[in-house]
Formats: C-alpha cells, structure tokens, sequence
C-alpha cells in the first residue's frame, strides 16, 4: 500500500490498522532489503500492538495516539511479564527496542520512545504519576455510567462502577463471580476479589479482601441487574471473553473518550488515590497532597494497603497510581 501524502492521516499514513501500519513503515524505511530485521521489528511490533487492544492497554488502533506515557505503560507491563517468568529479559529489551524503532518509522522522528530500553525494566515498575486520574469526580462517572445504559451498554455501565469503586481491573470486574460478592458483602461487610486476576493471584493463598461501602454495594447490584440470564458475571454463559471485549468493550471506549475517560485503568487510579486521602487524611500526592516528615510511617502503611486491594505484591507500584511522595 503506497503511503498517503507525507505521514498525513490515521497511522501517519501508513493504513487504517495499528497491526499493518508498523511493517509498512518499517519496509518504508529499510527499503528492500534486510529483510529478517524488518521481519524481527514487526514480530515484536505485533505483541505491542495485541498489548494495546488487551483490557490493560490503551484500546487504540491508530500511532498518532501514541504518547510516552502509553510506552511507558507497555515497558511496566514487559517488566512484569519478566518477574513472573512469562518472557526473559532480553526478550522484553528487544521487544521496547522494536517498538521505538517502529515509532521512528511510523513518526518519521525519534520524539516519542521509550528513553532506554533496559532502564525501564530496570525501574520497580514506578512510572511515579504525574497527572491525576481521570474519573475521580463520581459525576463524571455516574454521567458516564448513564449514557452507556442509554445506548444499551448497561454492562460495561457496570463494569465503570466496579473499576471505579473497587480498584477492579477490568478483566477482574467482567469475571466477577457476582452473588459470592454479594453474599460476601451481606454477610462480611467485606469481598475477596479472585476471578480474573493476574499472575495466579488467586484462591486462599492470596486473598484480596476490600471492605464494603454504600457505592460497592449499589455497583454489584448494577453488575447483576446487567449480568446475563444463566450467568454468574457479565459474560452471556455462551459468549466469550474474547468475543465481548471485541464487539460490547471496544466500541464503548469512544463513549468513555467522549467523556474524558481515556480509558478504564484510570479508574484504578482514581480508587487508589480515594483509598489514599481515606486512609491517610491526606490528598494523593498526585492530587497536590505533601507527605511530611511526621507522615512518613502513615504515608507508608496506605501504600502497603493499596498495594494490596489493587492486587499487586509490591508497594512500589502504588507511585504509578498515586504519585511519588513529595
């Protein structure tokens, strides 16, 4: 396909699809030869792209939407995927080294990359946050909620509500096992979240207990008003997961855009830093709060217990949640 104009329109010109546009680009810039390079570039572009249309990426089809910050996200989750032995290290380093170098190509600059490849799997997974989360004002979020019911989106209306009140991930909010929540928050005043978390984190061994409030409550009787007839969580008990993140999630994510949600992991963010001013008396340092030197020890322990209902195994993480302490 001949590129459109000089890198104008979606892909910088290089196709409609994110899948097709960075070997384009990248034969575009090596011309016709070295072949197995443009080969290894693309192989490694391509486990980029399947990162961006999973649950935890940015849900775009189109380079232009690419920032650092969205690389930054793909190189932490490259660095988590090396802890739990899924991929070797060098593996992850050649896979952020293809990306930047299909960026170059794509962008026809060197602008937007990842700065070292090695560093940032070096990092304890802390891109610290800098800006504060989307979806923190729950009238954003019940706006959100109400137009995605209005278009006949009343299950990932749900989904908003469980991301945003729970920490949820929004594989762990579709899998939810919806009347053992329900039980649990009757009977204990607390829910254990365990279907479809990350890395095994699951069962007995790694419980993952978050105490009930009034908005938990009304956002898992809205997940099982919406849940489908025969099933126990958002899933049609004849669809897959694969199938309602392609034709009922990805859709909906441009009414979150339309909304100034860009996309469900910034509710996470926004929980975390609601748990934080809970737990400590204090803004979120991404939301201007300060830890001073008195608050160090308190400061410390609201990190641990974030750490925990978001269902990570390390306090670093909380930084890319909340902000750094200041």
């Amino acid at each position: 396909m001949a590129r459109v104009g000089k890198r104008a329109g979606r892909n910088f010109g290089f196709g409609r699809q994110l899948s097709y546009a960075g070997p384009q680009a990248l034969k575009d810039l090596f011309g016709d030869g070295h072949f197995g390079t443009v080969k290894a570039h693309s192989d490694r572009w391509q486990a980029f792209v399947q990162w961006c249309r999973s649950e935890e990426g940015p849900g775009l089809n189109d380079a232009r939407q690419i920032d650092r910050e969205i690389l930054m996200r793909y190189a932490f989750h490259m660095r988590e995927q090396v802890e739990q032995g899924s991929v070797g290290i060098a593996t992850a380093q050649n896979r952020l080294s293809s990306v930047n170098r299909t960026m170059a190509a794509l962008r026809g600059d060197q602008y937007v990359k990842i700065p070292s490849p090695s560093k940032a799997l070096g990092l304890q997974r802390s891109s610290v946050r800098s800006e504060a989360p989307q979806g923190q004002d729950r009238a954003q979020i019940e706006l959100i909620a109400l137009v995605l019911s209005e278009r006949g989106q009343q299950r990932v209306a749900a989904i908003v509500h469980l991301a945003r009140d729970t920490g949820m991930r929004l594989r762990e909010a579709i899998l939810a096992d919806l009347p053992r929540l329900q039980r649990e928050a009757r009977q204990l005043d607390k829910i254990n979240i365990q279907d479809g978390t990350k890395g095994g984190r699951s069962g007995a061994s790694a419980p993952r207990w978050i105490a009930v409030t009034d908005q938990i409550r009304g956002a898992l009787d809205m997940a099982w008003e919406a849940s489908p007839s025969g099933s126990r969580n958002l899933l049609a008990p004849n669809e897959s997961y694969k199938v309602f993140m392609q034709s009922v999630v990805r859709p909906a994510r441009d009414i979150l855009h339309e909304h100034g949600l860009k996309g469900f992991h910034e509710l996470r963010a926004a929980y975390a830093c609601e748990r934080y001013e809970q737990l400590t008396g204090l803004n979120a340092p991404v939301n201007g709060g300060r830890v001073h030197r008195e608050d160090r020890e308190l400061d410390q322990r609201a990190r641990q217990q974030i750490s925990h209902e978001l269902g990570h195994n390390r306090i670093d993480v909380v930084s890319a949640y909340i902000g750094g302490r200041r």
